[in-house]
């Protein structure tokens, strides 16, 4: 339950959400009753978050949204509800611009299913079960996170997988953690498209763009002051002082 809420705070202490990840505008896929707009305070330099569900048309497809038009697609535990989640991911991913972000959260298997799938004895509408990665799963419908961002080819920058058992009691019997106010049992990833130079390149582009003459002093001193550290540390070797403080 309100499992977008449980997240924010432990977002807000993550920075890149705030400084990387949640800029722009976007789409919250899936996101009633528990909308990230409402939150949107928290990431200041998130422009517009549009949230999308059943009324706006299937999540899988993602009908009417055009390509690589949005900054970032955020979804909270929607992927588990499509008929193939390998298709609705790779339309997710069609529509962020490049230098854009998936910010994606399904429940885990054995946190959340606890070894009885399918059905869910929680959520009936569950179609699919997640693990980060498994040689074997006891789940006839389980999908690697790790496999399915892979089929996403090379424009998948994988930025975060995380397990959020921080909140997990792992000494209660089987029981719905999520029914608690704290308690997530999910998998969270974040994906980054990558450009075009990028896939020509074969890796990460730098910036061309040099910082203003301000900022050059401060980088230009780092620099200097290693140097300087490297050449006292040549005649006097660090770490052989004793001597009272």
């Amino acid at each position: 339950m309100k499992e977008l809420s449980k997240s924010i705070v432990r977002r807000m202490a993550e920075p890149n959400f705030a400084r990387r990840w949640f800029v722009g505008a976007g789409i919250d896929i899936g996101g009633k009753p528990d909308p990230l707009a409402l939150y949107a305070e928290f990431f200041p330099l998130m422009s517009a978050c549009r949230t999308w569900d059943w009324e706006d048309g299937d999540a899988q497809d993602l009908a009417g949204v055009a390509e690589n038009s949005q900054d970032f697609i955020h979804s909270s535990h929607c992927l588990e509800h499509l008929r193939d989640p390998h298709l609705g991911l790779a339309a997710w991913l069609r529509a962020i611009r490049p230098g854009g972000f998936l910010i994606v959260t399904v429940p885990d298997e054995d946190l959340y299913e606890q070894g009885s799938f399918p059905p869910s004895d929680f959520n009936r509408d569950h179609k699919w079960s997640f693990t980060i990665a498994k040689a074997k799963s006891w789940s006839e419908k389980s999908i690697n996170v790790l496999d399915l961002l892979s089929s996403l080819g090379p424009q998948a920058d994988i930025e975060k997988i995380a397990l959020l058992n921080s909140t997990y009691r792992y000494g209660l019997p089987r029981f719905d953690q999520t029914l608690t106010p704290i308690g997530e049992s999910g998998i969270e990833f974040v994906v980054r498209k990558r450009s075009a130079a990028e896939l020509a390149a074969g890796g990460l582009v730098r910036e061309t763009a040099q910082p203003s003459p301000a900022d050059l002093r401060h980088f230009n001193q780092y620099r200097a002051d290693h140097a300087r550290m490297k050449a006292d540390a040549g005649q006097t070797p660090p770490f052989e002082d004793e001597g009272e403080l």
